[in-house]
């Protein structure tokens, strides 16, 4: 069964896409924030990322608690996470060096939503016009066996992905409107949004 879907329509006025929010420690563009944070079915914050999520809610941090935030916990400020435990956000301290906090974070969103839908063939809508340059799909926890895809300049035709071998993290579209992917494990689906 094609499941298919815009992934910006969190960002059109009646969008109704279901999604998980992860904040990581980059600088992200505030206009979007709210809108994504109002709509997203899940919230969570990597380490460091919590610092991001407190400092550019200030004034108003208690409208915008996380679900969780998980990691070693080596770059979210004491008082950052003091505030968010008190707050009753789930902190789960995850310390295995070998994975990027990043990567801990995602496959605890993995075990938290529900897995039904995650594999199989899927149609991504790519003509909002908010996309932007850039798009790439990444396996998560463990690697996907069989990747086939269209609509993207350098499409994948029953290939591996793998860290350490192939990750698609700097793809682009093809201008057809239309991305399908078709995969036997979980992917996350990354893409740049015009600012």
């Amino acid at each position: 069964m094609e499941h298919a879907f815009t992934p910006l329509e969190c960002l059109l006025p009646a969008g109704n896409l279901k999604f998980c929010l992860l904040i990581l420690n980059q600088p992200f563009n505030k206009g979007h924030f709210h809108c994504l944070w109002s709509r997203a079915a899940l919230r969570a914050c990597a380490d460091g990322g919590a610092n991001r999520l407190y400092h550019i809610t200030e004034g108003s941090q208690e409208s915008f608690l996380p679900d969780y935030i998980s990691g070693d916990f080596d770059s979210i400020q004491p008082e950052v996470k003091e505030y968010y435990k008190v707050k009753g956000c789930e902190l789960i301290e995850t310390m295995d060096q070998d994975l990027t906090d990043f990567t801990k974070c995602l496959q605890i969103l993995q075990k938290k939503i529900e897995k039904k839908g995650l594999q199989g063939k899927h149609k991504l809508h790519v003509d909002t016009g908010l996309e932007g340059s850039w798009c790439g799909l990444i396996p998560i926890g463990t690697p996907c066996e069989n990747v086939t895809t269209t609509g993207l300049k350098w499409n994948l035709t029953n290939q591996v992905l793998k860290f350490g071998t192939l990750v698609s993290t700097s793809n682009t579209y093809d201008n057809s409107g239309t991305v399908t992917i078709e995969t036997d494990k979980p992917l996350l689906w990354t893409m740049a949004i015009k600012t």
